[in-house]
């Protein structure tokens, strides 16, 4: 295995410090996604959030409640509430 650099060092400290808000970021991403997406698309897209959300450390009831409903307005406002940690 090479020896990184000091920069390719940076890049991947200043990943890991700021992978909350990456995460956070690519919900609200997959929200506009939900938004539009229709039949087969959208259970696609819920398949895409599930992993994301466990990943923010949203307990299971709320993940199942979310999924449940199909609303993208209660996701939108989960994702607010993520964003104001």
């Amino acid at each position: 295995m090479a020896k990184k650099s000091s920069y390719q060092d940076r890049i991947i400290r200043n990943y890991y410090q700021n992978r909350d808000a990456i995460g956070v970021q690519r919900l609200s991403e997959l929200v506009t996604d939900l938004y539009l997406a229709e039949g087969k698309a959208r259970q696609r897209v819920w398949k895409q959030i599930v992993p994301a959300l466990e990943k923010a450390g949203v307990p299971q009831s709320r993940i199942d409640h979310l999924v449940e409903s199909d609303n993208p307005t209660l996701l939108a406002n989960l994702v607010q509430e993520l964003q104001a940690k």
